[in-house]
């Protein structure tokens, strides 16, 4: 009689440690987990502190502790890799500027020279477009490369829209001109105010302009409009026939709509687009729609009075 009873309590008794061994391994696990998250939070610059009572816990936890030493290593491996590509970009595509100015200089003087032939004129026409592209190209990686390794704030304030992007299409009438386009400009009977970076802003606006100067063949369209909370203002220009357009895709830096890379640039623009509005807190958009390309940026609303 007095056997069966210390069965049951022994059972009882192992019964109770290993819902305790059990509690206490969830509880372990549990802590493993919250100190995961807050190394990943900290970039990994932190290493596990859990007080464990099993064995085999502890040495899972070191093990963990290797790996994410290992995988610190490698973050700023990888980080001081990019840094040194971007400052390469950077330092190439500066570094050509001066003989491709050189060169257009020369270029020009040779053009102006009434003694040189027809065949030779013509010869220096295709040189000098093709030193221009080489410039946008090494102009659009600078400006990336010093953009992505920028990590100040944007000078925000109150913007008035309509006078910037008037006095945007008067600097560059120009432009529009030589390559015969004739732009339709959209504007509320009001001005129109942007909580903004002005610099960025005008750096947006020229991105958008040479895109549509890729692509459209005789006018566009700048629409500038209000929101109850914001303000879009948006670059149209009708698209060929055929083209595909990827909107969702557009702003990627690696998207070229033109795969057989005819056109000037690297195709950068509209990931610069992107990154400047991204500083001030906007969003970009693309429709393509009846033939149309809606390309645009949505900034935060700023009321005239409280500017």
């Amino acid at each position: 009689m007095i056997f069966p009873v210390i069965i049951t309590i022994l059972l009882f008794l192992l019964c109770l440690r290993l819902c305790i061994y059990i509690f206490q391994l969830k509880a372990n696990m549990k802590n493993i987990q919250e100190e995961l998250v807050l190394t990943r939070d900290m970039n990994y610059n932190r290493q596990l502190t859990v007080d464990l009572s099993d064995k085999n816990l502890s040495e899972m936890t070191a093990e963990i502790n290797r790996n994410l030493d290992y995988q610190k290593k490698l973050k700023l491996q990888s980080e001081a890799a990019e840094m040194n590509l971007k400052q390469s970009v950077s330092d190439i595509a500066h570094d050509l500027r001066t003989p491709l100015t050189v060169i257009s200089g020369n270029l020009q003087m040779l053009k102006d020279d009434s003694s040189i032939s027809d065949s030779a004129r013509e010869y220096i026409r295709i040189c000098e477009e093709k030193c221009s592209a080489m410039k946008v190209i090494s102009d659009d990686f600078f400006q990336l490369s010093v953009l992505e390794s920028d990590f100040s704030s944007a000078e925000l304030r109150s913007v008035n829209l309509t006078n910037e992007l008037m006095q945007f299409v008067a600097d560059n009438e120009a432009i529009i001109r030589k390559n015969n386009l004739i732009p339709d400009i959209v504007f509320p009977d009001n001005s129109v105010f942007a909580y903004a970076d002005p610099s960025l802003i005008s750096r947006i606006f020229a991105n958008l302009l040479n895109n549509v100067i890729k692509y459209a063949s005789d006018s566009f369209r700048i629409v500038l409009s209000e929101e109850d909370e914001s303000v879009s203002v948006t670059f149209i220009n009708r698209i060929a026939a055929g083209t595909d357009i990827d909107t969702d895709q557009i702003f990627n830096r690696t998207y070229r709509a033109d795969k057989s890379r005819n056109s000037s640039g690297a195709g950068i623009g509209l990931y610069i687009v992107k990154l400047l509005a991204e500083k001030q807190g906007a969003k970009v958009f693309a429709i393509a729609d009846k033939g149309e390309l809606h390309i645009g940026v949505k900034l935060n609303r700023q009321n005239k009075e409280t500017g």
